[in-house]
């Protein structure tokens, strides 16, 4: 689980603003080409990571909300008032306000959205390589036909969340 937290100026100017939506409807390409412009206008940039043990024992909502807490941990200043995609952290001391569908009508989350997605894409990336045979690279852990047919190949790697599906029905079936 990746979560971002980006503090953006009120004010810029840049011919590429217009292309910051949520991360689902970018390309790859189109993803990496902002995460590094979003890098270069942004005050502060915090990703927190959380295991897919943590995922497991605490549920996708809790693991998601400690995510975001520990990239909000990592900005630089902090941020004064939160503006999150459909939660509230109320661990977090800040005001704060969800904004369900937040990723498609703020900026500041869909800028969030494109660093989390680009820093987990890039993750799945180095993780290839040590759990080869899976692709990854290619799909980036997300499930596609290609990724669930190596999952039935060589059964769940240590990476894998056992609480999703089709994985919690291999685990069970699994010597």
């Amino acid at each position: 689980m990746v979560a971002a937290a980006v503090i953006v100026p009120c004010q810029i100017k840049a011919g590429w603003l217009k292309q910051v939506k949520d991360s689902k409807l970018l390309t790859p390409t189109k993803r990496e080409y902002l995460f590094n412009h979003i890098h270069e206008i942004a005050i502060s940039v915090g990703v927190g990571e959380v295991s897919d043990e943590i995922v497991d024992a605490q549920g996708i909502v809790k693991a998601t909300k400690l995510a975001m807490k520990l990239a909000i941990d990592r900005l630089s200043p902090p941020p004064e008032f939160l503006l999150i995609d459909y939660l509230l952290l109320r661990e977090v001391p800040l005001p704060q306000k969800g904004i369900v569908n937040g990723d498609s009508l703020c900026f500041s989350i869909a800028c969030a959205s494109i660093i989390a997605k680009v820093s987990r894409d890039r993750l799945m990336v180095e993780l290839d390589s040590s759990y080869p045979g899976y692709g990854l690279a290619q799909h980036k852990g997300y499930c596609t036909q290609a990724h669930v047919a190596n999952l039935r190949r060589l059964g769940p790697s240590p990476i894998h969340r056992h609480s999703f599906h089709p994985v919690k029905d291999m685990v069970s079936r699994w010597p």
